[in-house]
């Protein structure tokens, strides 16, 4: 089986690309977005329709509920299950988004976890009844590992504990002695390049269409059903109606606001992907489904 990955920046054109791919290379689509891997986040992430979804295979989409907590470890598993489905089915595979921090991870792997025992997870469990306590030993036995660490993030607080307390050594002393390995070996990996202009447009156009489509209406839906708490409420384009809903800004503001958070996030996108990168194609979209079929054929 053959496998590529499409990247580019939010409303540069990657999920129809992918599937015109898909269409013509026998492939299941693997999505790497960090709000489309949500249930019921559908307007806001601008996820395939039900009828794209329907027309070509798609995994890495509405698989979690918004207040489930999505990290790596999460994704690579995903990975490994879908390459093991495209093979009993004989497919090839185009992994397609734009949280190119995922496919990174699989370029450069993960370590492997000490082995944890039933009483190791119950042990943790009970102290983290105190998460300011585990926060604070850790922080003081690793600082330089808990600096990037939230105390309020219970999960990755959980995961600290959890190696400390099987391998009694440090996470940094952990991770050093078992660095990662990686996942995916050889990945021709397509860069949509999209001049700044246009891609504002898009990005305008993206946030009308939203507020057509309900986009008001999903947040609020949202709200009630799951509160403000989970991390997938921080994003943008929930974060700026949640604004317009508190009455801290006006309906015009709260669209200007989107497109201007949105620009935002494409610029980060792009120059992560420059830089993260090697042996990568960069090519404008009109050009990448020519480059990437002659490539495979």
């Amino acid at each position: 089986m053959k496998q590529l990955a499409i990247i580019g920046p939010t409303a540069s054109g990657k999920s129809d690309l992918a599937i015109k791919i898909a269409q013509k290379t026998n492939a299941y689509i693997l999505s790497i977005d960090s709000l489309s891997i949500y249930k019921e986040i559908n307007i806001v992430s601008a996820k395939p329709s039900a009828t794209e979804l329907n027309y070509i295979k798609h995994f890495g989409i509405d698989v979690l509920n918004p207040d489930n907590y999505f990290s790596v470890d999460i994704f690579i598993s995903l990975y490994k299950d879908v390459m093991k489905k495209c093979k009993e089915d004989g497919k090839n595979l185009i992994i397609v988004g734009g949280t190119s921090f995922y496919l990174k991870s699989l370029i450069q792997g993960l370590s492997t976890l000490p082995n944890i025992t039933k009483d190791i997870s119950h042990r943790v469990k009970l102290k983290l009844k105190n998460l300011d306590k585990c926060y604070e030993l850790l922080n003081s036995k690793d600082n330089n590992f808990m600096k990037n660490i939230s105390q309020n993030d219970n999960y990755r607080i959980e995961k600290a504990m959890l190696i400390y307390e099987a391998s009694r050594i440090t996470p940094s002393e952990y991770f050093k002695k078992n660095p990662p390995k990686p996942i995916i070996k050889n990945l021709d990996i397509y860069n949509i390049e999209v001049d700044k202009n246009i891609l504002k447009e898009r990005i305008s156009k993206r946030t009308s269409n939203m507020l057509e489509f309900g986009l008001i209406d999903e947040v609020c839906y949202l709200e009630h059903k799951y509160t403000r708490l989970p991390h997938s409420m921080g994003s943008i384009g929930i974060v700026e109606v949640l604004e317009y809903l508190d009455g801290k800004v006006s309906k015009d503001e709260m669209c200007i606001n989107i497109s201007t958070h949105t620009a935002q996030l494409a610029k980060r996108q792009q120059t992560f992907n420059h830089t993260q990168f090697k042996d990568i194609t960069n090519a404008p979209l009109e050009h990448l489904e020519d480059i990437i079929l002659n490539k495979l054929f």
